[in-house]
């Protein structure tokens, strides 16, 4: 038995963390330190997330729902560089994007 929360762990999560990554680097001007002090990770990570070495294995599991994770990433990256997003609403964000797409039946299991 294969649980939606295993493809989220190993698929979703790495893809958001990309996305924010990138947004938080290319529009907000952090250093890959500074993005990585915020996601909870390495510099090391966040430069393959950049690179794209990193958080795109399975993307073609979550095509459909892209728009919504990219939507997702694009207001936390905001709201992480306005200092108005602490860890726990990044945390609940993505449980109810979760919510969400498990409800649909856009999260492969």
């Amino acid at each position: 038995m294969y649980l939606p929360c295993e493809s989220v762990a190993r698929y979703l999560i790495p893809i958001f963390r990309s996305l924010v990554a990138k947004e938080l680097i290319q529009k907000y001007n952090f250093t890959q330190g500074e993005a990585a002090e915020k996601l909870g990770t390495t510099q090391a990570a966040i430069s393959q997330y950049i690179h794209s070495k990193r958080g795109y294995k399975g993307i073609e599991q979550f095509n459909e729902s892209l728009p919504a994770i990219q939507t997702l990433a694009n207001e936390t990256a905001k709201g992480i560089a306005t200092k108005k997003m602490k860890a726990d609403k990044v945390i609940s964000s993505l449980c109810k994007l979760c919510k969400s797409l498990r409800e649909e039946r856009k999260i492969p299991c």
